[in-house]
């Protein structure tokens, strides 16, 4: 399917002419608010009478403190004060020790075959020291959520880690989907020879047909196959980037859109966060008006650079967001911007 980037249009203008999106993930450099625009995102639905979810992949949950409410413990919760609001900060280290037990049986079952009297637990702890054993299961927990919760909720609002883990997250399902079909064609092959080299080949016909790692294999395979739909559908999924009128987070959105495309994942399109309003800037201190200036240069660059693909702009507040009240502000401020009112406040 062919991606098209929606140019020149506010945040409430694409999400109205894109109404059949359910999944929508931010992701930018961290520290850029990733986690407010989130926020923002899913009670600006939840306003709308739409029953929301939010869920943090952040490794580093902000949810709780952002919303002032405990949202620990990995599980769904509403949000008090923001009807038809929930949100879940995904606990993946049930996951990891599922994924380890997982590997240890399947090791085991393998190892016999081979004789072999070795013990599995060094293997385990040595496969799941490697990263991509924690950005698998949150890959799955991901998924989970998207198949189990998709039914549940009008859109889901996925906030990431930073912009690079969240790339490499979301492009594991093209990743998966090569890996799963070598593993495939050549576990079928393993099995095969094996029937050919048995002596009692009923036996063996009987002990391949039980053969977890096949099951497992083709369990995986078709939970892929899904999440590859979803996530490659322009008309379900869009990726929305987070900046500040600073040089790195808006070279790192330049580069990291690139990589988006590259994984048939479409571009919802751009965020500016904290950007400082005239009126605060001149009333203020000498510093507030010099940051005033920088944050015009910024604005410019991302003007001529991404222009098209700004969708909002969230001002800097003069207290921290935190609490319902100013996430409702945010909500507020993503939905009333307009190309036409430019990206100075």
């Amino acid at each position: 399917m062919t991606l098209q980037l929606e140019k020149g249009m506010s945040f409430k203008d694409y999400v109205e002419t894109h109404k059949s999106i359910k999944f929508f993930f931010t992701g930018g450099k961290g520290g850029v608010g990733k986690t407010i625009a989130a926020a923002g995102i899913a009670t600006y639905f939840a306003n709308q009478g739409m029953k929301v979810l939010i869920a943090s992949l952040n490794p580093v949950h902000s949810l709780t403190s952002l919303f002032d409410q405990d949202l620990t413990g990995g599980v769904i919760k509403p949000i008090r004060g923001i009807d038809n609001l929930d949100a879940i900060e995904v606990d993946i280290r049930d996951r990891v020790e599922a994924y380890k037990k997982q590997l240890a049986d399947r090791l085991r079952w393998f190892l016999k075959w081979a004789d072999i009297p070795v013990k599995a637990t060094e293997f385990i702890d040595i496969a799941a020291t490697n990263p991509a054993f924690e950005e698998s299961a949150m890959f799955d927990a991901t998924i989970d959520i998207m198949l189990e919760q998709g039914a549940k909720y009008d859109k889901i609002v996925f906030d990431c880690a930073a912009v690079a883990n969240a790339v490499r997250l979301l492009g594991l399902n093209k990743i998966y989907g090569l890996w799963l079909q070598r593993m495939i064609k050549s576990r079928q092959e393993a099995l095969s020879l094996r029937v050919k080299l048995s002596f009692r080949k009923e036996k063996a016909m009987e002990e391949i047909k039980k053969d977890p790692m096949m099951a497992d294999l083709l369990n995986l395979n078709e939970r892929i196959k899904k999440a590859s739909s979803i996530l490659g559908d322009p008309t379900k999924t869009a990726f929305f980037f987070v900046t500040l009128p600073l040089a790195l987070p808006i070279s790192v959105v330049q580069r990291f859109i690139e990589m988006v495309k590259g994984f048939n994942i479409a571009i919802g399109g751009v965020i500016v966060n904290g950007v400082l309003r005239r009126d605060v800037a001149e009333k203020g201190t000498e510093y507030m008006r010099n940051k005033y200036e920088e944050q015009k240069h910024y604005l410019e660059i991302i003007k001529e650079r991404l222009g098209p693909l700004v969708r909002a702009v969230i001002p800097l507040y003069e207290r921290e967001i935190i609490g319902v009240d100013m996430v409702k502000q945010v909500a507020d401020d993503l939905a009333s911007w307009t190309p036409g009112k430019g990206l100075l406040l």
